[in-house]
């Protein structure tokens, strides 16, 4: 299988560096295009596959993957049209550009959109993808091993849902550093310095991650398992009510699918 990354930013590099890690594709089957030499660049893919102006050779990558700015996408649909052949599978991580506005744009009918989230960067990802009627099971089981290099993932019929990815696992590791940092600055406040505050916050998120995925509870479960009645949690999680932050939360999330689906329009 040969693999054609189109973009080395973060995403280029981290399929890359996964798909090859992972012993799913050789080195030496993987190319990219980039706007820039490379030619100094640091990379386990060969140096002799970079390029910076499209040939003819795009036709004969199976899978192409589309990891460029959804602003750039326009003017670099224009450039590769002419040499893409239907046949191939694109492989789109631009946020907001739909199924149907990139087979406008490209002669091919085989596409796969998908949402992953910064993780991916260390194989811990949350991806969420779909595809147009003409990827068949054989396809679309190639594409999700492909994508389950970086972590894992969930196959959508509705495309809609690609836009509420986005609002609950592509930016949702901003807001558990959010949720993080208001911590930490809590915990300075009770007189915890910087680094005893980071270490404080960052191993209970992990050990509380840990124990969720150990047992079989639900959320609700665990926080009654730690709130005891008149306890100190009880006290926290009674202010966050009366500020009515579950909603606070939720209200967000629904602002940022919203701006999803503008970006999308």
């Amino acid at each position: 299988m040969k693999v054609l990354i189109i973009g080395y930013g973060n995403m280029g590099k981290t399929y890359a560096n996964s798909f090859i890690g992972s012993r799913f594709i050789k080195p030496e089957d993987i190319h990219v295009l980039v706007r820039n030499d490379f030619s100094e660049a640091e990379t386990i893919i060969p140096k002799d596959n970079f390029e910076t102006i499209p040939t003819t050779t795009i036709g004969n990558f199976d899978i192409v993957i589309l990891a460029v700015k959804p602003q750039d996408f326009g003017s670099l649909a224009q450039t590769i049209k002419p040499y893409l052949k239907d046949s191939q599978i694109i492989f789109s991580v631009m946020a907001g550009i739909t199924i149907s506005k990139i087979a406008k744009e490209l002669p091919c009918t085989k596409i796969v959109r998908s949402m992953p989230n910064i993780p991916t960067q260390i194989g811990m990802g949350m991806t969420v993808f779909t595809a147009s009627a003409n990827v068949d099971r054989k396809e679309l089981f190639i594409i999700q091993n492909l994508i389950n290099t970086t972590g894992k993932s969930v196959y959508v019929e509705n495309e809609k849902l690609i836009d509420a990815a986005t609002a609950i696992s592509g930016s949702g590791p901003a807001y558990v550093f959010y949720f993080m940092q208001s911590m930490i600055k809590a915990a300075i406040d009770l007189g915890f310095n910087e680094s005893e505050a980071e270490l404080l916050v960052n191993q209970t998120f992990m050990g509380s991650v840990a124990i969720q995925n150990s047992y079989s509870l639900s959320n609700e479960e665990w926080i009654a398992k730690v709130a005891s009645k008149g306890g100190t949690t009880e006290r926290a999680l009674q202010t966050f009510e009366k500020g009515n932050l579950e909603k606070t939360i939720i209200d967000g999330v629904k602002a940022a699918n919203d701006r999803a689906l503008e970006l999308g329009s």
